[in-house]
């Protein structure tokens, strides 16, 4: 069962989120053989999504970071908005995936965002 978090991005900055993945027990879970990948969407049903960058390669520390550039979130609409980070096992046979975490996020506004 994934984990439930709500974060915000500050539209027009740069957005970074480092998660520690556990176990059911919780435990530190080790990610080697692992990638991972996320994305965030306006509603569960929207067709268009945008993509978390995935600067991480994946160790036994558990912790995974996704980040969003300036530019890409000056891109988005203030309001509320659905994720989720995923993780796939690329070791074990059909290569599984799980979700790690989801929630919202709120896209708050910048009063000199754009301004001249």
């Amino acid at each position: 069962m994934a984990k439930f978090s709500n974060l915000t991005i500050d539209q027009g900055s740069p957005f970074t989120a480092t998660i520690t993945v556990t176990d059911f027990d919780g435990n530190i879970q080790n990610l080697t053989n692992f990638t991972y990948g996320g994305r965030i969407k306006k509603s569960y049903e929207s067709l268009t999504s945008t993509a978390f960058a995935t600067p991480d390669t994946l160790g036994s520390n558990g912790q995974l970071t996704v980040t969003l550039a300036d530019t890409v979130t000056k891109g988005l609409s203030p309001g509320i908005y659905v994720y989720d980070i995923e993780i796939t096992d690329t070791a074990a046979s059909g290569a599984p995936t799980t979700r790690v975490v989801e929630g919202q996020i709120e896209v708050t506004p910048g009063v000199t965002l754009g301004a001249s």
